[in-house]
């Protein structure tokens, strides 16, 4: 927040989410918006977006940024973005889970582009002790890790499973230490070929909290969910490259607000009688003027609130369960899943 000379408050708002899939809709909707089109063509040169229904249940996603002018327009990096939706995510559907599974684990494999001897460190990012932010760590509690076996006794391992490390860095509140920093120290020491990063992120959809697993060849910053954004874990800062896979767990405050006023401005105007003074009010409401009725709203709440489901500590536990078998499938293609559940149970 800046101060002018007049001492007006410059307010600035932006719809968080840490999503690709809702950063291109962002765009479309705001093109769709604008009368003259033909001026913003180029908002959406370097995007390209491919969906596939798996099945009635499941949705899957690419995004690929391809220049300069996508991320600019999207604020994500160049590279691959796979999202898989579901509303069975979050329910207690086993057989859905399975399909989810098998979409997880193939597409983490054809990011990865593993070869068949490969050194992998899992990351869960996140703070354990805060049920939202605890996928990270959940996660990890089920990864099969496999390095100190492959070293001590390699003779009895399979080609197809992998040497798998994990770690789970906690959060610099508790551990006073950048969770980069351990990464990167990490990585220089034991060299694997990837790291996995698993953290959760921040949706501007209520409908897509628990419900989505985003995979990406970019990084991730930790902590950029809830705005705490941090050393960036990618191939630039770690020098190998980085998968970061994550499910938005909550939703910004202010884009709650963002949104339940459009609804409510848009059924005003719409039951407004035309051409009226309050008609006219309403329609001509301008994005700054809205913002600035958000932030006088959040400002008795210090404006950095973060919502997320009642039902929270059932469904990570289950997001945790989908992801790390996903993992575990796409690392090990020797191992199934009944395997690694009699391993974990």
């Amino acid at each position: 927040m800046k101060k002018e000379n007049n001492n007006e408050e410059n307010i600035n708002f932006s719809v968080r989410t840490d999503l690709a899939i809702e950063a291109t809709e962002l765009i479309m909707s705001e093109k769709e918006a604008e009368e003259d089109t033909s001026s913003h063509r180029d908002e959406l040169d370097g995007i390209e977006i491919t969906e596939e229904n798996i099945n009635d249940r499941i949705k899957l996603t690419k995004v690929r940024i391809t220049n300069e002018n996508g991320e600019k327009s999207t604020g994500k990096p160049i590279g691959n973005y796979i999202t898989i939706e579901s509303p069975s995510m979050k329910e207690n559907d086993t057989e859905t889970h399975e399909e989810i599974i098998k979409v997880l684990s193939e597409n983490i494999a054809s990011l990865a582009k593993l070869k068949k001897v490969s050194l992998i460190l899992v990351a869960g990012l996140g703070n354990r002790y805060v049920t939202p932010d605890a996928l990270g760590p959940l996660v990890i509690s089920r990864i099969l890790v496999t390095r100190h076996i492959t070293e001590s006794l390699p003779d009895q391992i399979d080609n197809n499973v992998r040497a798998v490390s994990a770690i789970s860095p906690g959060v610099m509140g508790i551990t006073g230490i950048e969770t980069g920093e351990i990464i990167k120290g990490i990585c220089e020491s034991i060299n694997p070929d990837l790291v996995i990063a698993v953290d959760a992120l921040a949706a501007r959809k209520t409908e897509r909290i628990n419900t989505t697993i985003q995979m990406s060849d970019t990084g991730i910053s930790p902590g950029s969910g809830v705005g705490n954004k941090r050393m960036v874990l990618n191939e630039k800062t770690l020098g190998i490259p980085v998968i970061a896979i994550g499910v938005p767990t909550v939703v910004d405050a202010a884009t709650l607000i963002n949104d339940t006023m459009d609804k409510v401005l848009n059924e005003m105007t719409e039951k407004s009688k035309k051409g009226g003074e309050f008609y006219k009010m309403l329609s001509t409401l301008d994005k700054d003027e809205k913002y600035s009725l958000i932030y006088e709203i959040l400002t008795p709440c210090d404006g950095n609130m973060f919502v997320t489901p009642k039902e929270v500590d059932a469904v990570i536990k289950r997001l945790a369960n989908i992801i790390s078998n996903g993992i575990n499938i796409a690392l090990h293609p020797a191992i199934s899943k009944e395997d690694i559940n009699r391993y974990f149970n």
